[in-house]
């Protein structure tokens, strides 16, 4: 048995955390399976042996992760004696595993003596000299980089510890740190915040549940959307064309009032809803304008709402099944 040492006082997430954490259900599951006689309740005993297995987890986390970081700093010695005492317990698993398919309950039981005996040895050493040492060596620098590497092996923890360093919530408006883009920029082009091929951004107007139509500053189409469920039918035969030969003649003038608006800079937004085919339709006129204010032309941007405007009280859960 493993004498009480002193935890040291470790955030949450941090590498030898977890390790603290599956220790204790090292120990318990070690408990459980010297409590239980594999000659009386052999399939209860398999259980447990099989949870005590997933230590696996933990030497190779300590043996990829953990080694090379101190073998960097010059103490080598873990990597030569402790990865030894790993091999020896995985020998122990296999024997037992070997007379559990044999269905020898009494040489299995012989064995597990041995299998725990090693399991508390090699945790003694652990938080007596390896813990303590590598908290000594190491830098918090060095445990964020071994953390990040852990998550491909796992843990013998039945959920995902929490992560380290400890990451607070920032709301996306004020989120302004500088990352390392995690993707290539070839082909892409800069906006205002992020980047995007010309094939991204098609797929992300077509997508888009909206119609979307821009007229420049000269009053002619040149772009929309071409959604697979548009609400009005367009053509490529639109593009360039003056937006008053876009629209009935019976509403020309109101477009031609809201682009003069618009131009003058004493509106920037209107809004109409009109009953088209039994939908209700949302059509919503944008002034467009460069950061100095001049102004660049219209988006005229249209929506089917028939179904949003039924939505009540909330919905929080998934109903795909």
């Amino acid at each position: 048995m493993t004498e009480t040492v002193h935890t040291p006082v470790l955030p949450e997430g941090h590498p030898v955390w977890i390790y603290f954490q599956e220790k204790e259900l090292i120990e318990s599951l070690l408990q459980e399976i010297t409590s239980v006689n594999p000659l009386i309740d052999l399939p209860k005993y398999t259980n447990i042996f099989n949870q005590l297995f997933t230590i696996e987890k933990r030497f190779a986390r300590k043996e990829n992760q953990l080694f090379p970081f101190l073998e960097k700093k010059g103490w080598v010695g873990p990597s030569q004696g402790m990865w030894s005492f790993h091999d020896n317990l995985r020998e122990q698993f296999r024997l037992i595993q070997y007379y559990l398919k044999m269905n020898n309950p009494e040489r299995v039981g012989t064995n597990t003596t041995f299998l725990v005996d090693g399991i508390y040895r090699l945790m003694e050493v652990e938080e007596n000299v390896l813990f303590p040492n590598a908290l000594d060596i190491l830098t918090e620098s060095d445990w964020i980089e071994m953390r990040k590497g852990e998550e491909e092996i796992g843990w013998m923890l039945s959920q995902t510890p929490p992560s380290f360093p400890k990451v607070e919530y920032v709301h996306p408006s004020e989120d302004f740190t500088i990352r390392e883009m995690p993707f290539s920029l070839e082909n892409t082009s800069h906006f205002d915040e992020g980047y995007m091929t010309v094939e991204q951004v098609n797929l992300l107007f077509r997508t888009m549940p909206l119609d979307l139509t821009y007229v420049d500053e000269n009053d002619r189409v040149i772009f929309y959307n071409r959604g697979e469920e548009r609400v009005f039918p367009r053509s490529a035969g639109i593009i360039g064309r003056e937006v008053k030969f876009c629209h009935p003649p019976k509403s020309v003038g109101t477009v031609l009032k809201i682009l003069d608006e618009f131009r003058k800079g004493a509106q920037s937004e209107s809004s109409f809803w009109i009953n088209y085919k039994d939908r209700l339709i949302y059509i919503r006129y944008f002034a467009v304008r460069d950061a100095n204010k001049n102004y660049k032309g219209v988006i005229e941007m249209s929506q089917d709402i028939t179904d949003i405007k039924k939505i009540e009280g909330e919905k929080r859960l998934l109903d795909w099944e």
